[in-house]
C-alpha cells in the first residue's frame, strides 16, 4: 500500500537526555530470566562507575529473582548494543561506551532461570 506524506514531523521526542537533568537511560535485560518481562530502564549519571552500577543498581534490581544470590559476577558475560562488551570496572558508563540509551544484556552461564525455565 503507497504511504502519502503529510507534511514535515517536527515533534521532538520526549526522551532525549536533554529531559533528563543529566542523567542518561540505562536499559538493562537479564537473559533468560524472564520474571523481568522487559529490560530494567533506569535513569543514571553517565559519570557512574561500573562497579559503582553493579553493586548500588544490577542487584538490588535483581534481587527479587530467586536465583540473584547465584549470579557470579566474576563470570558474567555482557553485550552492548548488541556486541560483546568487557567493561572496566573502575570506569565509569560513558568512559566504557555505554550512554543515552544504550541497551546492556546481562549473561549469567549456568542460570537458565527458576528450574531452567528462563523464568
Amino acid at each position: 500500500m503507497p504511504v502519502t506524506a503529510i507534511g514535515a514531523y517536527e515533534a521532538q521526542p520526549l526522551d532525549r537526555q536533554a529531559n533528563f537533568n543529566g542523567l542518561q537511560l540505562v536499559y538493562l535485560c537479564w537473559e533468560k530470566h524472564l520474571m523481568f518481562c522487559a529490560p530494567f530502564t533506569l535513569p543514571l549519571p553517565p559519570s557512574m562507575v561500573f562497579g559503582d552500577f553493579i553493586e548500588q543498581v544490577v542487584k538490588p534490581s535483581i534481587s527479587p529473582h530467586p536465583q540473584a544470590l547465584q549470579v557470579d559476577f566474576d563470570a558474567v558475560q555482557w553485550r552492548l548494543n548488541g556486541q560483546p562488551f568487557t567493561p572496566v570496572l573502575s570506569a565509569s558508563l560513558i568512559d566504557n561506551g555505554i550512554d543515552h540509551k544504550s541497551l546492556l544484556h546481562l549473561v549469567t552461564p549456568g542460570l537458565d532461570g527458576i528450574a531452567g525455565t528462563c523464568n
